[in-house]
């Protein structure tokens, strides 16, 4: 019996409430010494938003249950988002003197940070995991150039990689088409905290959410629960909605940012505002209670390497609806049973399913039941043992 336990050095850019879970199994893995390097505390701590366009502190606790160091930014201008953004020079001291057996970037090669974890990791010999949720050489900007960019440089940076960790099938198959051998490739599911979210869900008095909603507890109720962005076309959850015009149906909006204002002129508009709610930023506490009362999840984003809003969702017995643009629909979704998949932006198609699915109240219990039911096998469980298995690969592989 192989007992021994691999020492990890785990980088990631901040705190966020997906990943505190899986860092907690982790630390209790009996082949597992893990420490946790942030590169930055926002999301712990208080701190503006550029995409909500508010301040955010997640209100669950991030950093228990863990061993973990918060690293120094040496950026002249330390920001999320930006390359230069995190500068984490003691990076390489931790790497080329803590004599791990690997480490696992879960810092994005679009990070300076990332280049400096990867030069001292191939320096010191350190077996080095790259996390990537890369789905296509799309950019969200959509731009071409920069698609024709990454098909050139993104198969040298991933070869940097012992061993290549994605949270999809569509991951793997992306990976593999640049050329990395499927041998070091590994599929590690994008989950989150399931026996949270199961706990949180069966305290939720939806009654008493949709008096607060002022919505009739019989009406069926379409759901966006994300980032009030360009990218993540909130416009098409409206407009569908407005077309579907299923009688006395009410549309939610939770999440905040700079497409609200026109989405409440656009609603006014289309004459649909009485039908439509907007929540504002609705922190993690308080998003069981959102999904547990809706009755379906759209999700139409025209980019969107996973999608975790659907592993909440789903978890909250709500079946969903996600655009093709959408990473989470190619283990997720099975079409007709947990959700429905839909070419992105078209409006037709999305007024259809609607059409289909609110009219039909048993259909959405049965879909509800059965989208809870899958997240069984998609859990932080499955998560962490295929880490595992990514280590013992890359580890054998070295030697």
């Amino acid at each position: 019996m192989n007992t021994r336990k691999y020492r990890v050095l785990v980088v990631t850019a901040n705190p966020v409430q997906y990943s505190t879970p899986l860092f907690q199994l982790m630390a209790q893995h009996p082949k597992l010494d893990i420490l946790v390097a942030y590169c930055s505390l926002q999301g712990a701590e208080l701190g503006f938003d550029s995409e909500f366009g508010v301040e955010i502190k997640w209100d669950i606790p991030l950093l228990d249950g863990y061993p973990w160091i918060q690293l120094s930014n040496q950026s002249p201008q330390p920001k999320l988002g930006k390359f230069f953004g995190l500068i984490n020079l003691e990076l390489w001291k931790q790497i080329k003197t803590g004599k791990f057996d690997a480490v696992v970037a879960y810092t994005g090669y679009a990070y300076a940070s990332f280049w400096i974890l990867a030069a001292a990791a191939k320096v010191s010999g350190t077996n080095l995991l790259f996390s990537t949720d890369a789905q296509d050489l799309t950019p969200r900007s959509g731009s071409v150039w920069k698609r024709y960019v990454k098909s050139l440089i993104l198969p040298k940076i991933f070869q940097l990689a012992n061993t290549v960790i994605v949270p999809s099938s569509g991951g793997v198959k992306f990976i593999s088409s640049l050329g990395i051998p499927e041998q070091q490739i590994v599929l590690t599911p994008f989950v989150v905290n399931n026996e949270w979210w199961l706990a949180q869900a069966k305290q939720v008095n939806r009654a008493a959410v949709r008096q607060q909603w002022h919505i009739p507890e019989d009406s069926p109720v379409v759901l966006f629960c994300a980032k009030l962005q360009p990218w993540k076309r909130p416009q098409d959850a409206l407009r569908a909605f407005a077309q579907a015009d299923i009688p006395d149906s009410y549309l939610v909006f939770a999440g905040e940012g700079p497409l609200r204002s026109e989405l409440e002129l656009e609603a006014k508009a289309l004459e649909v505002t009485e039908r439509v709610r907007f929540l504002g930023f609705v922190n993690q506490s308080q998003l069981p209670s959102i999904y547990c009362t809706a009755n379906l999840l759209v999700f139409p984003s025209e980019y969107e390497p996973f999608g975790v809003v659907v592993n909440e969702a789903m978890l909250c017995g709500c079946p969903v609806v996600v655009s093709d643009r959408v990473g989470a629909r190619y283990d997720l979704v099975h079409e007709g049973k947990t959700g429905f998949v839909y070419p992105c932006g078209n409006l037709d198609a999305l007024v259809q399913i609607l059409k289909t699915t609110l009219s039909d109240r048993e259909l959405l219990t049965q879909m509800g039941t059965a989208a809870s039911n899958r997240m069984k096998t998609w859990s932080p469980h499955e998560n962490v043992e295929s880490l595992v298995q990514a280590l013992e690969k890359a580890v054998a592989h070295k030697s």
